[in-house]
Protein backbone atom coordinates (compact mmCIF):
# COMPACT_ATOMS: atom_id res chain seq x y z
CA UNK A 1 0.00 0.00 0.00
CA UNK A 2 1.31 3.43 -0.92
CA UNK A 3 0.58 6.86 0.51
CA UNK A 4 -1.69 7.66 -2.45
CA UNK A 5 -3.85 4.62 -1.59
CA UNK A 6 -4.84 6.09 1.77
CA UNK A 7 -7.23 8.89 0.68
CA UNK A 8 -9.53 6.54 -1.27
CA UNK A 9 -9.28 3.97 1.53
CA UNK A 10 -10.23 6.66 4.05
CA UNK A 11 -13.21 7.72 1.92
CA UNK A 12 -14.31 4.09 1.64
CA UNK A 13 -14.06 3.60 5.40
CA UNK A 14 -16.08 6.79 5.96
CA UNK A 15 -18.72 5.59 3.48
CA UNK A 16 -18.94 2.19 5.18
CA UNK A 17 -19.29 3.89 8.56
CA UNK A 18 -22.14 6.03 7.24
CA UNK A 19 -23.95 2.97 5.85
CA UNK A 20 -23.48 1.08 9.12
CA UNK A 21 -24.83 4.04 11.09
CA UNK A 22 -27.96 4.19 8.93
CA UNK A 23 -28.45 0.43 9.19
CA UNK A 24 -27.95 0.55 12.95
CA UNK A 25 -30.44 3.38 13.29
CA UNK A 26 -33.01 1.48 11.22
CA UNK A 27 -32.47 -1.67 13.26
CA UNK A 28 -33.08 0.07 16.57
CA UNK A 29 -36.17 1.80 15.15
CA UNK A 30 -37.59 -1.64 14.32
CA UNK A 31 -36.63 -3.17 17.68
CA UNK A 32 -33.75 -5.30 16.40
CA UNK A 33 -31.34 -4.56 19.27
CA UNK A 34 -28.71 -7.21 18.46
CA UNK A 35 -28.49 -6.11 14.82
CA UNK A 36 -28.30 -2.48 16.02
CA UNK A 37 -25.50 -3.32 18.45
CA UNK A 38 -23.56 -5.21 15.77
CA UNK A 39 -23.85 -2.36 13.25
CA UNK A 40 -22.77 0.22 15.79
CA UNK A 41 -19.78 -1.86 16.89
CA UNK A 42 -18.83 -2.35 13.23
CA UNK A 43 -19.18 1.42 12.65
CA UNK A 44 -16.91 2.06 15.65
CA UNK A 45 -14.31 -0.40 14.35
CA UNK A 46 -14.49 1.05 10.84
CA UNK A 47 -14.13 4.59 12.17
CA UNK A 48 -11.21 3.54 14.36
CA UNK A 49 -9.42 1.98 11.37
CA UNK A 50 -10.16 5.18 9.45
CA UNK A 51 -8.58 7.27 12.22
CA UNK A 52 -5.43 5.15 12.14
CA UNK A 53 -5.17 5.45 8.35
CA UNK A 54 -5.95 9.18 8.46
CA UNK A 55 -3.24 9.87 11.03
CA UNK A 56 -0.75 7.70 9.13
CA UNK A 57 -1.48 9.59 5.92
CA UNK A 58 -1.05 13.02 7.47
CA UNK A 59 2.10 12.11 9.43
CA UNK A 60 3.63 10.67 6.24
CA UNK A 61 2.60 13.74 4.22
CA UNK A 62 4.37 15.92 6.78
CA UNK A 63 7.45 13.74 6.69
CA UNK A 64 7.66 13.50 2.89
CA UNK A 65 6.37 16.89 1.73
CA UNK A 66 6.83 19.17 4.74
CA UNK A 67 3.09 19.72 5.15
CA UNK A 68 0.45 17.43 6.51
CA UNK A 69 -2.33 18.10 4.04
CA UNK A 70 -3.19 18.73 0.41
CA UNK A 71 -4.21 22.36 -0.07
CA UNK A 72 -7.36 23.20 -2.01
CA UNK A 73 -6.36 25.93 -4.46
CA UNK A 74 -8.26 25.49 -7.74
CA UNK A 75 -10.83 26.54 -8.61
CA UNK A 76 -10.46 29.63 -6.47
CA UNK A 77 -14.20 30.36 -6.59
CA UNK A 78 -14.96 27.03 -4.88
CA UNK A 79 -12.25 27.30 -2.21
CA UNK A 80 -14.44 29.16 0.37
CA UNK A 81 -17.17 26.52 -0.04
CA UNK A 82 -14.64 23.72 0.37
CA UNK A 83 -13.06 25.36 3.44
CA UNK A 84 -16.47 25.86 5.05
CA UNK A 85 -17.30 22.19 4.50
CA UNK A 86 -13.87 21.14 5.79
CA UNK A 87 -14.22 23.33 8.89
CA UNK A 88 -17.62 21.90 9.83
CA UNK A 89 -16.29 18.40 9.15
CA UNK A 90 -13.25 18.88 11.38
CA UNK A 91 -15.24 20.51 14.20
CA UNK A 92 -17.71 17.64 14.07
CA UNK A 93 -14.90 15.08 14.01
CA UNK A 94 -13.30 16.52 17.13
CA UNK A 95 -16.65 16.89 18.90
CA UNK A 96 -17.89 13.43 18.06
CA UNK A 97 -15.01 11.55 19.69
CA UNK A 98 -16.11 12.08 23.30
CA UNK A 99 -19.76 11.66 22.28
CA UNK A 100 -19.03 8.27 20.70
CA UNK A 101 -17.09 7.11 23.73
CA UNK A 102 -19.83 8.18 26.16
CA UNK A 103 -22.56 6.68 23.97
CA UNK A 104 -20.79 3.33 23.73
CA UNK A 105 -19.93 3.30 27.43
CA UNK A 106 -23.56 3.88 28.38
CA UNK A 107 -24.71 1.08 26.09
CA UNK A 108 -22.01 -1.24 27.43
CA UNK A 109 -23.17 -0.52 30.98
CA UNK A 110 -26.76 -1.13 29.83
CA UNK A 111 -27.79 2.39 30.81
CA UNK A 112 -30.06 2.54 27.77
CA UNK A 113 -32.09 5.62 28.79
CA UNK A 114 -28.87 7.64 29.15
CA UNK A 115 -27.49 5.98 26.01
CA UNK A 116 -30.55 7.00 24.01
CA UNK A 117 -30.37 10.62 25.22
CA UNK A 118 -26.80 11.12 24.02
CA UNK A 119 -27.13 8.90 20.94
CA UNK A 120 -29.65 11.42 19.58
CA UNK A 121 -26.74 13.85 19.33
CA UNK A 122 -23.97 11.38 18.52
CA UNK A 123 -25.61 9.71 15.54
CA UNK A 124 -26.29 12.79 13.38
CA UNK A 125 -22.86 14.28 14.09
CA UNK A 126 -21.09 10.99 13.39
CA UNK A 127 -23.14 10.50 10.22
CA UNK A 128 -22.43 14.08 9.05
CA UNK A 129 -18.69 13.62 9.62
CA UNK A 130 -18.69 10.29 7.77
CA UNK A 131 -20.60 11.63 4.76
CA UNK A 132 -18.66 14.88 4.55
CA UNK A 133 -15.44 12.86 4.72
CA UNK A 134 -16.48 11.17 1.48
CA UNK A 135 -17.53 14.50 -0.07
CA UNK A 136 -14.21 16.11 0.89
CA UNK A 137 -12.31 13.22 -0.72
CA UNK A 138 -14.37 13.55 -3.91
CA UNK A 139 -13.83 17.32 -4.06
CA UNK A 140 -10.10 17.18 -3.30
CA UNK A 141 -9.10 14.17 -5.39
CA UNK A 142 -11.79 13.52 -8.01
CA UNK A 143 -13.88 16.59 -8.89
CA UNK A 144 -11.20 19.26 -8.42
CA UNK A 145 -7.92 17.28 -8.19
CA UNK A 146 -5.28 19.34 -6.43
CA UNK A 147 -1.54 19.25 -6.90
CA UNK A 148 0.47 18.19 -3.86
Amino acid sequence: MTLSDLPPLNATLNGISALLLVAGWRFIRTGRRIAHRNCMIAALITSTIFLGCYLTYHFQMQRLYGRAHTSFVDPAWFRPIYLTLLTTHLLGAVGMLPLILITFLRAFRERFDAHRRIARWTLPIWFYVSVTGVVIYLLLYQIFPQKR
